[in-house]
């Protein structure tokens, strides 16, 4: 049998597990001081919710789960390859979500508060940076219109990254209506605008001649690129684009004020035009957060007000952020980060006999220090080596007398 993971996936040694432990248990900590609180879904939906989603690429990373017993042999009798699967993975929370409010909605006190972190799972190619299971970490304000949602999701989601040590990064914001006004102005047409704008999102990588080159290639109208170019080879700030879309950038600029107050200089938010974001169901404001000590950004959502209608027949106003948790614990485990206020820790070795003694030895030395009780190795040197390199800074043996002994390197 094998012994490594599935590709895409991880096992984390306790020292690992210790660090995202610390990371989520310290956003958590900022999510519910804010005032949101924490639910849980399941982590299989239904087929249909999956395929209806308006999840943009996604959908084509889903993990799909076989019909089983009887229904799977009649599904495949039958021919239809497409009729084999009843349910799947998710692969965001976004979509778990709204169908929890369509379901528990009588229950819930409006604008839900609504806190996630969990695991989520894509079908991608394996990949530094792409997981196939990986964890979200979730904020999102259910049943509000007011541009106050999207205020208190930045200033919280940026609260949690100071909390946890993240620093020097800024906020990007954008309004899809803002961007839907400009494209259908330069003359591409309504069914046009969700591929134009994958491209679009694109800018920062490949530039303005790379993104002309690939509508090029996308077959679009040469016009329509050629107006569309000579709008965006120049910075387009609010004041430019208030005359296509005065709502959204009002709301835009009220939001970018409201949340330089509150930063108090601990952080930046800007516009940002190219933003658009991958998932076919945001509506009008997105957002992301990058950092210059991060490659690619760190946390992103948007408002995606027609996505609990699919499931209520209702229209029911959303906004969420998620923090890219993988991502930031991947950088930090390479800068070898250290949990603050973390414990000295130290091995305690005793007899076979003593393992009563032991105990209530260290849970006393577990005041001042991090305690592990192991008995006494064979091989006392092979076994220092070992704990030392697992972060273990100290030993004592169990005698009437405790002495901390350190671990040096040689």
């Amino acid at each position: 049998m094998k012994t490594t993971t599935v590709k895409g996936t991880n096992d984390y040694l306790p020292e690992e597990a210790r660090l995202r432990d610390y990371l989520q248990n310290k956003i958590l900590g900022t999510y519910t001081e804010a005032g949101f609180e924490r639910i849980m879904t399941p982590a299989i939906e239904d087929k249909e919710n999956l395929d209806k989603s308006d999840g943009g690429e996604n959908l084509n990373l889903i993990f799909k789960i076989l019909k089983r017993g009887d229904k799977l042999q009649k599904a495949l009798s039958g021919g239809n390859m497409d009729d084999l699967c009843d349910m799947g993975l998710r692969y965001d929370l976004t979509l778990p979500l709204s169908r929890y409010y369509a379901n528990n909605r009588e229950k819930l006190v409006l604008p839900a508060k609504c806190i996630q972190i969990d695991r989520v799972y894509r079908a991608e190619r394996p990949q530094k940076g792409r997981l196939r299971e990986f964890v979200q970490c979730d904020i999102d304000i259910l049943g509000s219109s007011s541009i106050s949602a999207e205020i208190e999701l930045i200033h919280t989601t940026a609260k949690a990254l100071l909390a946890i040590g993240i620093k020097d990064f800024t906020v990007k914001i954008n309004d899809r209506g803002i961007l839907k006004s400009i494209l259908l102005g330069a003359g591409f047409k309504e069914d046009e605008l969700d591929s134009v704008s994958i491209t679009f999102d694109k800018l920062d990588k490949i530039g303005v001649d790379g993104v002309t080159a690939e509508l090029t290639d996308k077959g679009f109208d040469t016009e329509a690129i050629s107006n569309f170019k000579e709008i965006i080879v120049k910075p387009l700030t609010l004041d430019s684009v208030k005359s296509l879309c005065s709502g959204a950038a009002e709301n835009i600029e009220n939001i970018i004020n409201a949340v330089n107050e509150l930063s108090d200089g601990d952080y930046n938010i800007v516009f940002d035009i190219s933003l658009v974001r991958g998932q076919g169901y945001y509506t009008g404001t997105v957002f992301e957060i990058v950092s210059s000590n991060f490659k690619g950004s760190i946390a992103g959502g948007g408002r995606y007000d027609n996505l609990i209608g699919k499931f209520t027949g209702e229209n029911v106003p959303a906004v969420g952020f998620s923090i890219g948790f993988e991502r930031i614990f991947a950088m930090l485990s390479e800068e070898e980060y250290t949990i603050p206020g973390t414990k000295k820790k130290i091995a305690l070795l005793h007899d076979k006999a003593d393992t009563v003694q032991a105990i209530k030895t260290a849970e006393k030395l577990r005041n001042d220090y991090d305690v592990v009780i192991y008995e006494k190795p064979k091989k006392l040197s092979k076994f220092l080596d070992k704990i030392h390199a697992k972060g273990y800074q100290g030993f004592c043996f169990l005698d009437d007398e405790i002495e901390i002994r350190e671990l040096k390197n040689d």
